[in-house]
């Protein structure tokens, strides 16, 4: 199917799971007619966001303009593919494949074919993010030196996140965020040492330290903790130049102040996603974005070479943890 001149984008939810509801209202916002298939959830995710269900893949192709894929990992490349083939443009959630082999496969299909793969790194567009990486930009901290990211939150209840060989583990499917932020920030990668601690009582309690030792000198710590249920949603981090340094800590964000009662709700529930309550939605503007470039082709702020390096610079740091080794990228 063809992108319409003009009226309602058709857009097919692949996967209707926790990350397709950060993705609705973003859709919803952007004026599509919303179509969903899922092996569960289609039904609730179709009653909450107004979506026809559709009951394979292959109706669901037929009907829509943009797949967004927001299945588990092991079958993103399979579904960028048969979306590519028939005509569709992709969002696809992070990471955008597995495999680097799988990577480099839908990003040249998608060049080949002319249509957008956009990989779904929501972290670009929170607000102290962004407002970083233009800060950096306008030359706030001189050239970047010495780059400092973290990322907590609860162990993900999906029993498929467990399975290091399926996820990738907390480098691929959580850490994934602050590695791309920190080549969006200082640039290509040439070297990656990683480090991977778990809780011998408790396989779901673990901490990971991946550094990069990025081609223009700097350097990037980046340290991901999945803990158990319960586990407060925090990110951090802190960008020092020769010039100075930004730092920002959602632990400590006091634009928005909670009684004790609501405190202590947010606190005992945990959360895979952080608390975007007192913000606009990031998820909503990745996808505001993304279907502006399509409308327009115009290039989006993530790229789907942008997401093949994310993935490349993961892997390598898996590869670190098997190793022992600091791997060349």
């Amino acid at each position: 199917m063809t992108t319409p001149p003009g009226g309602p984008l058709a857009v097919g939810i692949v996967g209707t799971g926790g990350i397709a509801g950060a993705h609705g209202p973003g859709w919803v916002e952007a004026g599509a007619s919303l179509h969903a298939h899922s092996l569960d959830g289609a039904e609730a995710f179709a009653e909450t966001f107004g979506a026809t269900v559709h009951p394979d893949l292959d109706s669901l192709l037929a009907a829509v303009d943009v797949v967004d894929v927001c299945t588990p990992t092991p079958v993103h490349a399979e579904i960028v593919h048969r979306a590519l083939d028939a005509g569709c443009h992709v969002i696809c959630e992070k990471p955008l494949t597995r495999s680097l082999e799988d990577a480099r496969a839908v990003v040249e299909h998608a060049e080949r074919a002319g249509r957008l793969l956009f990989p779904a790194h929501v972290v670009r567009y929170f607000p102290q993010y962004a407002a970083a990486k233009a800060g950096i930009d306008a030359g706030r901290i001189g050239t970047p030196a010495v780059l400092r990211y973290e990322r907590t939150g609860q162990f993900p209840r999906m029993p498929w996140f467990a399975d290091q060989e399926a996820s990738g583990g907390i480098v691929m499917d959580q850490m994934i965020h602050d590695i791309d932020q920190a080549i969006w920030v200082a640039g290509p990668v040439a070297s990656v040492h990683a480090r991977e601690h778990v809780a011998a009582s408790q396989p779901e309690v673990r901490t990971a330290h991946v550094v990069l030792t990025h081609t223009g000198g700097a350097i990037s710590h980046c340290r991901g903790f999945w803990g158990p249920a319960g586990t407060a949603f925090r990110y951090a981090f802190s960008l020092a130049g020769d010039a100075g340094r930004l730092e920002y800590d959602s632990a400590q964000d006091s634009a928005v102040t909670w009684d004790a009662v609501a405190r202590g709700g947010a606190e005992t529930g945990g959360s895979l996603l952080p608390d975007i309550s007192g913000m606009r939605s990031p998820y909503a503007e990745e996808i505001l974005d993304a279907a502006a470039a399509i409308r327009t082709g115009r290039a989006p702020r993530v790229s789907a070479r942008d997401g093949l390096v994310a993935v490349e610079v993961s892997l390598a740091a898996l590869e670190s943890l098997a190793t022992g080794r600091s791997i060349p990228c």
